[in-house]
């Protein structure tokens, strides 16, 4: 009801930090993975679904209120583009934990550790970035913020490169090496998703400039 009176452009500032906050919250989760005990990874993956599910519902809401109203706080399209955007990251950080336990990954690599890291660190910057939406003029503070996410995606690349090199150099049974690199293709993937994101808030920025 209280939504209902919210002029447009707040509910859709909402509905963004809405979203930015449930990845923040599924990248926090994510990055415990690694040290956990087999009996408690399940409980921890099917937390970290609920978050996807969560951030599908937010962004079909997003989708929903960008058909019924006229009034947008910026075009039509860039709107679309953020909601999916973000949902890609927080679809990303699902699939990276339920490879995780499909593929019952068996050791604590310090490789997958660090690339959550990023992702968390990452995922905190996207939400500062997005609460920056609703106020165009503070470009300034955006660009350290998407300075930030580039160098997270710079780091999670050369982490990913050293991984991959030395998992063929110590992993001498095949079908672990083909899991463990499934997880760590995912994990980089996902600070791509979250490059794309910061890339959108710049296009954002530039045009209300």
């Amino acid at each position: 009801m209280i939504q209902a009176l919210l002029p447009h452009d707040e509910h859709f500032y909402v509905l963004f930090d809405n979203l930015a906050r449930t990845i923040v919250e599924g990248a926090e989760t994510l990055r415990t993975l690694p040290s956990q005990a087999k009996s408690e990874r399940e409980g921890t993956v099917n937390k970290i679904k609920e978050l996807e599910n969560k951030a599908d519902s937010i962004t079909h809401e997003i989708y929903t209120e960008l058909n019924k109203t006229f009034v947008t706080p910026f075009d039509r399209e860039d709107v679309h583009l953020l909601a999916s955007t973000l949902d890609d990251v927080m679809d990303y950080i699902d699939g990276s934990a339920q490879r995780f336990l499909l593929y019952k990954i068996k050791k604590n690599s310090a490789d997958i550790q660090r690339l959550t890291d990023v992702i968390y660190q990452a995922a905190i910057e996207i939400q500062r970035g997005v609460l920056l939406v609703a106020d165009m003029r503070r470009s300034e503070e955006l660009q350290k913020i998407l300075k930030k996410i580039n160098q997270y995606e710079n780091d999670a690349d050369t982490i990913f490169d050293q991984a991959i090199a030395e998992l063929f150099d110590r992993e001498d049974d095949a079908i672990e090496l083909i899991k463990t690199k499934e997880v760590l293709v995912n994990l980089e993937t996902t600070t791509d998703k979250c490059e794309d994101v910061a890339n959108v808030l710049e296009t954002l920025f530039i045009k209300h400039a």
